[in-house]
């Protein structure tokens, strides 16, 4: 099922910071309410915050209040066949595995969600809720939000309410403001932070709702799956997926899995860059393992591995015709490896939060049959390609 990035309008709503907040998202997305009343009124359920997670049991009776009806997945696999069509908020799980499950929403077997849990292949249906008085005219979704959006089709009460809660948000950080500002008096600070209390309690808000430093918390992330055959994946193609990151798309990071008979290569970060990072990957696994199998008869070992290997090798850097250094680059270049080193960071730790993955290092031994003239004849076509930016990402073009 293709993926439909949605973040049932919680961004739209004001929020910031991280949260493994699917239940409230899905469920948004799937009945057409305002993320911010769904995330209040969860939280009273549960009485607790849902930037934490929420229990299936309190997700499974509000949706029984609201008309919804529980069907049995029998642990079937994420598939469109293991679904009916409309609108459908699906309960998934890991059997036999510590990560948390995931609630996600499909509409006309569409995923709408900030990442494609469809590409989890061990993810199995536990359940699934359905309405018969919830449509979705053309396979559109009630709240059919992008990054950063409102949901429509908002009436003039729930645009007055959501105004008000942007001034809610608005006043809670001018009081945070003023508790870390070293110019207050003690009595201000303290006056800001009573005031802060009583408004995130009165509005079920956590101070991670309200933080928004370096702009980095306020960033929309997502994870997308290239899969390739063969269980082991080839070294030219994992240099291809770091090379990718390292030089052309340092925003979005990979990570490297297998399954059955199949690796699976997986970009994360943020939304834009991850899309145009796996598209780009996908183009070159292509030209470089056909260049290959035309010259060669293969790209996954001897001399056909060895010139992907080069092809890889020859692809320009971006410090291959550096500047001389000046203390203002100096100073760009600090700013810029700060933001990426933040922006890692949290990227990373979305990954936990919401897709339940902890990364971990490995390494593998070399392959035999190595041939120089391959590797060297695939470096110098490596090296014809040029990077360009001409009004948009940065992309490859092979030079005439």
């Amino acid at each position: 099922m293709e993926l439909f990035w949605n973040d049932g309008g919680r961004a739209g709503s004001g929020f910031v910071g991280l949260t493994g907040d699917c239940v409230v998202r899905s469920i948004a997305i799937a009945t057409g309410t305002s993320y911010r009343d769904v995330y209040r009124e969860i939280g009273k359920a549960s009485q607790t915050s849902p930037r934490r997670g929420v229990p299936t049991r309190v997700a499974a009776l509000y949706l029984e209040r609201l008309g919804w009806q529980h069907t049995a997945g029998r642990d079937g696999e994420f598939t469109a066949a293991a679904i009916p069509p409309g609108v459908v908020i699906v309960d998934l799980a890991i059997p036999d595995s510590r990560r948390h499950g995931h609630f996600s929403t499909v509409i006309d077997h569409v995923v709408h969600d900030t990442w494609n849990p469809c590409q989890e292949l061990e993810f199995r249906v536990v359940g699934y809720w359905t309405n018969p008085s919830v449509r979705s005219p053309g396979g559109a979704s009630p709240t059919a939000t992008g990054a950063g959006q409102h949901p429509v089709g908002l009436d003039d009460e729930q645009v007055l309410t959501q105004q008000e809660f942007d001034k809610i948000l608005h006043r809670l950080r001018s009081l945070d403001n003023t508790a870390k500002n070293r110019a207050s008096t003690e009595g201000e600070k303290r006056n800001a932070l009573r005031m802060m209390q009583s408004l995130m309690l009165r509005h079920n808000l956590s101070r991670a709702d309200i933080v928004d430093q370096d702009n980095v918390d306020a960033v929309s992330f997502t994870k997308m799956v290239c899969p390739v055959n063969g269980r082991r994946a080839c070294g030219w193609e994992k240099s291809l997926a770091a090379y990718l990151t390292q030089e052309v798309f340092p925003m979005a990071w990979w990570f490297f899995t297998s399954h059955g008979p199949r690796s699976l290569f997986s970009f994360y970060g943020p939304v834009k860059d991850v899309q145009n990072c796996i598209a780009l990957f996908r183009e070159l696994l292509l030209t470089i393992a056909t260049s290959a199998q035309l010259q060669y008869g293969g790209y996954s070992r001897g001399s056909g591995a060895s010139y992907a290997e080069g092809y890889v090798r020859g692809l320009p850097r971006q410090g291959a015709e550096s500047l001389p250094e000046t203390e203002q680059s100096v100073a760009r270049d600090a700013l810029i490896h700060a933001r990426t080193l933040a922006m890692k960071r949290a990227a990373t730790d979305w990954l936990r939060i919401e897709c339940g993955i902890t990364l971990s290092t490995s390494r593998g031994s070399g392959r035999d049959q190595q041939d120089p003239e391959a590797a060297e004849r695939g470096q110098k076509h490596g090296a014809r390609h040029d990077l360009s930016a001409a009004r948009g990402p940065l992309r490859i073009t092979l030079k005439p």
